[in-house]
């Protein structure tokens, strides 16, 4: 089983795929690490041998951010833009789109649900 950067890879499929499992490693990502180090993109994760798994490590280590380091970074940044008051960080703060998104409509996923509206009446009761 190959276990790189403390996440086990998928052994069914194969080492392109497999290896975007590891945060911070996307498709492209994973084509270039493999093209680098040589290892044929269409071998199965559980057909790797001993030196490709040690290479592929090694490569991540060395030249990625991946997993609690990477996580650890975005959070200092936006921990960074928080404390020193900029438009972004006071977005962060109030759970808002960052980005410009309009939140008249839509953003119901920084937002969160819908709230009923205060002081409405309800129909009364039907016998």
């Amino acid at each position: 089983m190959a276990r790189i950067s403390g996440v086990e890879l998928p052994r069914d499929k194969r080492v392109e795929t497999a290896l975007t499992y590891i945060y911070g490693i996307g498709l492209s990502t994973s084509q270039k690490i493999l093209a680098e180090t040589g290892i044929n993109p269409d071998t199965r994760a559980k057909d790797l041998d001993v030196n490709e798994e040690a290479k592929l490590r090694s490569h991540i280590e060395t030249n990625y951010q991946v997993e609690g380091d990477l996580r650890r970074a975005e959070n200092m940044n936006i921990k960074r833009l928080v404390d020193i008051g900029t438009y972004r960080g006071r977005r962060h703060r109030l759970g808002l789109p960052v980005r410009g998104q309009r939140t008249r409509t839509n953003a119901r996923t920084r937002r969160g649900k819908r709230l009923a509206i205060a002081g409405k009446k309800k129909p009364p009761a039907k016998k």
